[in-house]
This record gives C-alpha cells, sequence and structure tokens, in this order.
C-alpha cells in the first residue's frame, strides 16, 4: 500500500488528475446515515460495551437511553467539528503540491508500519 501511495502521487500524475473526483452517488447524508447503520463496530459496542458502562444506580432502560444519548451527542460534535474543519481546509487540500505531500507521507508511513510489523517478533 506504501509503495502504491507512492507510485500514485509521483509528479505530473496527480497534477492530471487532480481535478477528477469520485462520482457523487446519492446525498452524503444518506450515504454516512447507511454507512453508520450498518456498521458491525457500532452493533458491537451497542451490545457489548455500552451495558457494562450504565450507571447501576438507575434502571437498565434509563441508563442505556442516557448512554446512546450521550454517545450520540458526543459523535455529533465530534463529526460536525470534523466537517467543519475539513470544509474550511478544502481548498488547500486539494492543491495539486500538498495533494502530492500527503500522498507521499501516507506511502512512506505505511512503508514503515510494515516494515515494523515485518520485523517484530511474536
Amino acid at each position: 500500500l506504501g509503495a502504491q501511495a507512492l507510485w500514485q502521487h509521483r509528479g505530473a500524475a496527480l497534477a492530471a488528475s487532480a481535478d477528477t473526483g469520485p462520482a457523487a452517488v446519492g446525498s452524503p447524508w444518506r450515504t454516512g446515515l447507511v454507512s453508520n447503520v450498518l456498521n458491525p463496530k457500532i452493533a458491537v459496542f451497542y451490545t457489548g460495551l455500552l451495558p457494562a458502562l450504565a450507571p447501576p444506580h438507575l434502571p437498565a432502560a434509563w441508563a442505556m437511553t442516557l448512554l446512546v444519548l450521550l454517545h450520540t451527542a458526543l459523535t455529533l460534535a465530534w463529526l460536525g467539528s470534523y466537517v467543519f474543519l475539513l470544509s474550511k481546509a478544502g481548498p488547500v487540500l486539494h492543491e495539486p503540491r500538498i495533494r502530492r505531500l500527503l500522498g507521499r507521507t501516507t506511502g512512506i508511513a505505511l512503508i514503515g508500519f510494515g516494515l515494523a510489523i515485518a520485523t517484530t517478533s511474536g
């Protein structure tokens, strides 16, 4: 993956493809909702971990409702700030020079992670 990222983000190849992005399919809200609803990690979280975090002095239904609402509020705050930050950084992140830098950095990091995994024993 690291070599592929480095290869894809070499010089002129990125500049030529910088204007072509993935085709939009449907509403971003619908895409996000479907990906969250079908995410198995959320199902495991809600069925496995969340009941263990419920306050013992509350009835189970109220405790779970409170935790689900808290999780929803935190998720909305986190993803809302993420969207806001990326919407402001969008013009900078679309510059070919920045995209090459990010692609190369990602490629080098992936190669480093692969080498670290390959050289560990155990």
